[in-house]
């Protein structure tokens, strides 16, 4: 879960995750430039996947929104067991991963999709197993209590619950929403690229599924 305070454990130091996933980002962007799909740019199943693709993107922006609303004005106060926190412990991980594989499909790859999903999934999953010592320790039977009756990442939609939100940070909504609207910026890196080999400008030393 993506909630730190103070308390018995210490919060999780994000910075190494969040340098191995800009390294993958860096490595990911590389590889999609010297790779093709092995599907025609022009055919009927590229369109379709590079489409699910960017509706995952799209997905990902407004849950990282939709969680934010609810975790924002809130870290670091309260536990959070409300909205998209009511169905998952870390529904900010959850569409993150989603994002990720989002990235891939873009370019027309299940295999890239494949790849940049469930890396993501890994880190991010190992990370919220880290951080439950903490929460355990800073929220004691309230946390044990929601940790028990949700899902740690793959949601259950049976469990939501809503709440009237009370406090909302701007300033955490429009940082969200720059972070994720990054993903989209894939999107026209992908289309140059597609367009560069295409041209004979770019080499293209494989083709993936």
């Amino acid at each position: 879960m993506e909630l730190s305070s103070s308390g018995r454990h210490p919060p999780i130091d994000q910075r190494p995750r969040l340098r191995i996933i800009r390294l993958c980002v860096v490595l990911g962007i590389a590889g999609l430039l010297v790779t093709r799909p092995a599907w025609n740019e022009a055919s009927a199943v590229h369109e379709l996947i590079e489409l699910i693709g960017f509706g995952l993107v799209l997905l990902c922006i407004i849950g990282r929104l939709w969680s934010i609303l609810y975790i924002g004005g809130r870290k670091n106060v309260e536990l959070v067991v409300s909205g998209p926190y009511s169905i998952t412990r870390n529904p900010l991980y959850l569409f993150s991963t989603i994002g990720a594989a989002g990235v891939g499909l873009m370019f027309g790859s299940l295999v890239a999709a494949s790849l940049f999903g469930v890396t993501t999934y890994i880190l991010l999953f190992k990370t919220a197993r880290r951080e439950e010592c903490f929460l355990r320790g800073r929220f004691g039977p309230a946390y044990q209590s929601y940790e028990k009756r949700t899902p740690l990442f793959w949601p259950n939609p049976i469990l939501y619950l809503g709440a009237r939100q009370e406090v909302i940070s701007p300033k955490a909504v429009r940082r969200t929403f720059r972070e994720a609207c990054l993903l989209l910026l894939f999107f026209p890196l992908i289309e140059t690229s597609e367009y560069l080999q295409t041209e004979g400008l770019l080499p293209a030393v494989l083709c993936v599924y």
